[in-house]
Formats: structure tokens, sequence, C-alpha cells
């Protein structure tokens, strides 16, 4: 159970998320509006909120849950290179197609073909090269960061000898926004978010025996490879939908996660996971507004979270510390 000391943070926390949500509502709505411009006003915002919802639960879940189980608070699901898969799938369509048909392509078709491809690399460098029981996850992880190099670079060639116009339109968006989410898939994303988290949150639990260690969390009875594979692939189906839904995100999830470990002093899962999601909304429906209604779009959401959070991953490591 959560402290009586965490309690009033878990409250405040809550009705700041309440008021952040109302107040990017209703903020900037004209007093003397008619009823139809205020139901268009708050159908445009709430489908845009319904989206924020669905990146913070993806990121904030998935974050949290590969630092406990890769044991280290610095690293981020980023590191496995699926955001580096996801900009060479795009480059790759408007290289092989044009921009003309990748506009004409169904939203559709184009989330489930990165979703599936996202996942399926995954899914075939998590169990191809975490076969042998007396393989390091962190070989995994490194593999992963390969994978990620050559994707990398493989999408920077392309889009040297990609036609100037088709560079343009793929830059748009390949840039992380949360102005131009796509609305038409968020209720499938919300079904696979759903049955996903009803699959996998029976088993939340066991993810605290993982923090004593992989030999401890073994003689304790849990089935490290199995547990590490499931969450592993559950994460790696996080991160793939937020990806398609508004473009990568590289530091958001490390800011949420320490935030939440330092404002929250337990090791449940139960309790964390869930913290972490209502932290990570917090933080991107505080941020649309700010950068919506007060900075006037001026700059865009992504880059003040990955500034805020890549300077504190500098300040960490420069900090030197093990466990923070």
């Amino acid at each position: 159970m959560i402290k009586d000391l965490e309690i009033p943070k878990l409250l405040i926390l809550l009705i700041l998320l309440i008021a952040a949500i109302i107040l990017f509502l209703i903020y900037g709505i004209p007093t003397d509006a008619n009823e139809f411009l205020i139901i268009y006003i708050l159908k445009t915002r709430y489908q845009k909120l319904i989206a924020l919802i669905l990146v913070g639960i993806c990121i904030g879940s998935s974050s949290l849950i590969f630092q406990t189980l890769t044991n280290n608070r610095l690293l981020t699901p980023s590191i496995i290179g699926l955001d580096s898969l996801y900009i060479l799938i795009q480059t790759g369509l408007m290289y092989l197609i044009g921009a003309q048909r990748v506009i004409k392509f169904s939203s559709f078709s184009s989330f489930l073909l990165s979703l599936l491809l996202m996942v399926g690399f995954a899914y075939l460098l998590f169990t191809i090269l975490f076969r042998n029981k007396k393989q390091s996850l962190y070989f995994v992880l490194l593999a992963g960061l390969i994978f990620n190099t050559l994707f990398s670079s493989i999408s920077s060639f392309i889009q040297v000898i990609m036609d100037p116009n088709d560079f343009m339109i793929l830059q748009n968006q390949l840039s992380a926004s949360f102005n131009a989410i796509n609305t038409k898939i968020l209720w499938i994303s919300f079904i696979i978010i759903v049955v996903s988290f009803v699959i996998n949150w029976p088993f939340i639990k066991e993810l605290d025996v993982l923090l004593l260690g992989k030999e401890n969390a073994i003689s304790l009875g849990i089935s490290y490879q199995k547990l590490t594979t499931r969450f592993f692939l559950w994460l790696a189906l996080m991160v793939a939908i937020a990806t398609a839904l508004v473009g990568p995100i590289t530091f958001l999830g490390l800011l949420v996660a320490h935030i939440t470990y330092h404002s929250f002093h337990t090791f449940r899962h139960q309790i964390l996971v869930p913290i972490a999601i209502v932290i990570c909304i917090l933080t991107l429906v505080l941020g649309q507004h700010l950068v919506q209604n007060l900075l006037h779009l001026t700059v865009q959401l992504s880059v003040l979270l990955n500034l805020i959070g890549g300077s504190y991953f500098i300040f960490t490591l420069i900090k030197g510390r093990k466990n923070l």
C-alpha cells in the first residue's frame, strides 16, 4: 500500500491533472461564442486530449518498465532502435512511392504497417538474441543500439538521394508534433493499449522482484527469461504506438521516470507505473497548453521536452550517480 506520507502527493497530482485537463479544454473559448462554435472547439480539443492521454500512457509505462528490466535509470526504450526504424519506414515509403501517394495512403494502413514492423523487429531482436539463457540482456540492448545506428545511416542515405520536394514533406512528417495528431487511429490505439494492459498487468508485481537482480529473482522463483520477454515486447508495443501517433520522442520517458522515482519513494510497480502515467499525461497536457496558447505554436512541444529531458540527462551523467 502507499505510505501515509505519499497519499497527499498522490492527491495533489490527481488534482493537478484534473485542473490541467479542464484548463486545456476550456481556455480561450470566447464567452459570446454560439453553441456550434463551442461544440466544434471542444470536439477538436477533446480528440487532441485523448491522443495526449494515450501517448502519456504508452511513454510513462514503457519507460519505467524498461528501466526496471535493464536495472539502469539512464536508459530509455529508444536505445533498441524503434524510433530510427520508424524514420526508416517513413523514409522508405516516401522514396519508393513518392509524396503524392504517401499523402493518399490510408492513415490506418500507415499506422498498422509501422506498428507491425516495429513490434516485429523488437520480437525478432529479443527472441533470437535472447534465446540462449546464458545471454545477457545488455547484449540485446547492444544489438539494438547497433541496429539503431544502421537504421539512421540508411535513412540518411535515402534522404540524400531523395527528391527535394519529397524530402521537405518527409521532414514535416518525421518531426514529433502534438498539433497534427492523427485522430483517425485513436480508437484502434485505445483498444490495443487496453487489451495489452489486461493481458500483462497481472504480472506487474513480478517486476518488484527484478529490482533485486537477475540471480536473486531466479532464486525466488521468477521465470526471468519468460518475464523479461513478456515485458520487453509489451513496452516495444507501447513505444511503437506512441511513435506512430506523434513521432519519435527521446527524452520524455527519462524525465517522467526520474520525477516518479524522486517524488514517490516506493518500489511497487503497481503504484509506480500508474503514477508515471499520470505524471506523463500531466506533462503533455500542460506542455501542449503552454505551446498552443502562450507560445502561440512558435515552438513545438517535442523540442521543449527534448531540450529539458536532454539537459537533465547530461546533468545526471555529469553528476555521476549510480542510483538516482
